[in-house]
């Protein structure tokens, strides 16, 4: 089988091997065990990979580089429209010659991408929606559009859309999904730590305005300031680091949060494991990672009102809904620490729930999709 990827994600060509953001490649290495020959479809640059990335694993695989491109400015605009047309006929020509077409969205190659599946009809195809499916949030118009020409049957045809979350009213092609860490022989048996010596929270993910990690640092500063022996570490790099490490540094928190960087797997396996909460107070998530991790790890999650994140909680059951007021969110956590029963009852579901969702299952779900 010759299965074609089209990616917005930005890869690394280094000593004749292809890299991308781990999650995304660990992901889409389970996939490609199901395909004879790979082309990509994507951004491609040299250079050395960085703690955060990873290399695809299968031994026929060639890429198809394509200029990137954005749609923030009217200059990139123009730019936009004078490099479409080569990469539109690139997608086209990978498209022609694949035997599974695998559409990530969203994105702008997604876009482009679910442009020019319409012309294959008869192609098995497969998307992986990996943002917000909920149709009443507010997104961009880019991202609006692939929803509609995915969710639409007479454009979008011979093809699997997998969505994060159950929504309900979808049409019949939409599939509610999830993805996976870590698997069932990493589901060992653990004793979260109690509060005597300590309470840990973890924040993972890009320092960046839309995963406000700013929001986070008030939270341990307000329990602080209530008397609590708290920290915060945060894992991730971003545009926010210096504002957030002046932040730290004019409210005398250098010894209560600390910024660790991107950091691999392993790292951030134990820190979860020594962790009590997972925070993530994002604007916006498909399926949040970092929150799946670390309730695989007993931590409580404590994030927003977003996506499949009211689902993953079970409401309130496994975790805290943030409701973005210092206050109430700080009563909220501040109830799970004064009663650690509750934070223990807490724990326990999360790990149950998460632990369902293993890479081994996963990869089942992906056999059902890829051998026909």
């Amino acid at each position: 089988m010759k299965f074609v990827i089209i990616s917005h994600v930005r890869h690394l060509k280094n000593n004749n091997k292809y890299f991308g953001y781990a999650p995304y490649v660990r992901e889409m290495n389970i996939w490609l065990k199901y395909a004879d020959k790979i082309i990509v479809v994507a951004p491609l640059s040299e250079g050395d990979p960085t703690a955060i990335d990873l290399a695809y694993t299968h031994f026929n695989i060639s890429f198809k580089k394509t200029l990137s491109f954005n749609l923030t400015g009217v200059g990139e605009v123009v730019l936009t429209i004078l490099k479409l047309p080569l990469i539109f006929w690139k997608i086209f020509w990978a498209m022609k010659t694949a035997d599974h077409i695998h559409l990530r969205c969203p994105g702008n190659m997604g876009l482009i991408g679910c442009f020019v599946q319409v012309l294959f009809p008869n192609k098995i195809k497969t998307a992986k929606y990996a943002g917000n499916w909920d149709s009443k949030s507010k997104q961009s118009w880019s991202y609006r559009l692939q929803k509609w020409i995915l969710s639409n049957t007479f454009l979008t045809r011979n093809m699997q859309v997998l969505v994060y979350g159950d929504w309900g009213n979808q049409s019949k092609n939409i599939k509610s999904f999830f993805t996976a860490t870590y698997s069932e022989s990493e589901k060992i048996s653990f004793d979260k730590a109690d509060f005597k010596n300590g309470i840990k929270f973890v924040f993972v993910g890009s320092l960046v305005a839309g995963k406000k990690p700013l929001y986070a640092v008030k939270l341990i500063m307000a329990l602080l300031k209530n008397g609590h022996n708290v920290t915060l570490d945060l894992y991730g790099e971003g545009l926010e680091r210096d504002s957030l490490e002046n932040y730290i540094q004019r409210n005398k928190l250098e010894k209560y949060v600390i910024l660790k960087g991107n950091q691999n797997k392993e790292t951030l396996k134990a820190a979860y494991q020594k962790s009590h909460f997972v925070i993530l107070p994002s604007k916006s998530e498909g399926w949040p990672k970092a929150i799946a991790e670390g309730m695989f790890w007993g931590c409580v999650p404590i994030a927003t009102k977003v996506s499949c994140v009211p689902y993953m909680l079970d409401s309130d059951k496994r975790g805290v809904l943030l409701e973005m007021d210092l206050n109430k969110d700080i009563e909220q956590i501040e109830n799970l620490i004064i009663n650690q029963n509750s934070f223990l009852k807490k724990s326990q579901l999360a790990t149950e729930w998460s632990r369902s969702f293993t890479t081994d299952v996963f990869e089942n779900e992906i056999a059902k999709l890829m051998i026909k």
